[in-house]
């Protein structure tokens, strides 16, 4: 296997098996042996070239019309999760791409059941779709924070061992039904230290222009960390399945985790081997006959 290989093997999560944070380092750099600086420069021309074989591969993806791709990203706040939806997609073409950032669910989602709102945000085929948090949220936040669920309006909701596993089976049964219809799911929980995260916020504050992202819930839920990260374990053991796989990505570095985010997404979209429609013999007479027309007029 190639470094690229083992990397993308060693972050994603096997399914079946228990999943230990601690055993994935935030601030992987790969080969240490070689200056930061280098390994900086070669993970930025990695990412660059990602860019352009994404969007050559998203015209295909457009054309072929037989598949769409869902791309989920969660993580703790200020790992970088818009940054890096930002640069990874900088090159594809708008109009085949659409992103969802999910927020507190309003009155009319609370009346639905959990994967309403995000399920009438899918991509069609053809096109990429962005879940900036998710559904996920639900066995994560909702896990944090069991109040919620009183919201719902759920009835005989408890949140217990079986309300939760029930939630896990009800995602995968839905990933599992989406992926048999030609969606390709890739989930990616970006990995940031407890430590990083602290540098981040203090940037923010320091800087008034990154102000308009602080918020007072920051420090609230910063302090529920350790719950965060048993919830992590938990739901990414759960839910990471052999058609929807989950990605651990470093996030301490942010050129790190750009660059393994792309190559993972670069990777499964050439390796659906997708090809442009074929043309009718009625459809080369029409473009010859085009032709043939332009010139006349020319």
């Amino acid at each position: 296997m190639s470094l690229i290989d083992d990397t993308l093997d060693m972050i994603r999560v096997k399914p079946g098996q228990k999943f230990r944070l601690k055993d994935h380092d935030t601030a992987w750099q790969g080969d240490k042996d070689v200056p930061k600086k280098e390994r900086k420069a070669f993970a930025e021309k990695m990412l660059t070239e990602d860019v352009t074989e994404l969007a050559n591969a998203q015209d295909l993806l457009y054309a072929s019309h037989t598949h769409a791709i869902l791309l989920i990203f969660q993580a703790m706040d200020a790992a970088g999760k818009d940054s890096t939806i930002k640069h990874v997609m900088s090159g594809v073409n708008p109009q085949g791409c659409q992103v969802y950032s999910f927020k507190q669910p309003s009155s009319e989602e609370l009346e639905h059941d959990f994967l309403w709102r995000c399920e009438k945000a899918l991509p069609s085929r053809g096109r990429i779709g962005i879940f900036n948090r998710s559904y996920y949220e639900e066995v994560l936040v909702v896990k944090v924070h069991p109040e919620f669920l009183a919201k719902q309006g759920l009835p005989y909701a408890k949140p217990n061992k079986d309300f939760w596993r029930s939630r896990y089976e009800d995602i995968n049964n839905f990933e599992q039904h989406l992926t048999r219809n030609g969606t390709v799911i890739l989930k990616f929980f970006l990995n940031i230290s407890k430590e990083e995260q602290a540098r981040r916020f203090l940037e923010r504050f320091n800087d008034p222009t990154k102000h308009w992202k602080c918020s007072g819930a920051d420090m609230t839920e910063r302090k529920l960390w350790d719950a965060y990260m048993d919830v992590y374990e938990e739901c990414l053991s759960a839910t990471s399945t052999d058609w929807a796989p989950w990605y651990v990505v470093p996030a301490d570095h942010k050129w790190v985790t750009r660059s393994i985010v792309s190559k993972v997404i670069t990777m499964t979209v050439q390796g659906l081997n997708l090809k442009y429609p074929e043309v009718t013999p009625e459809m080369k007479a029409e473009i010859a006959a085009a032709k043939k027309q332009m010139k006349a007029e020319g």
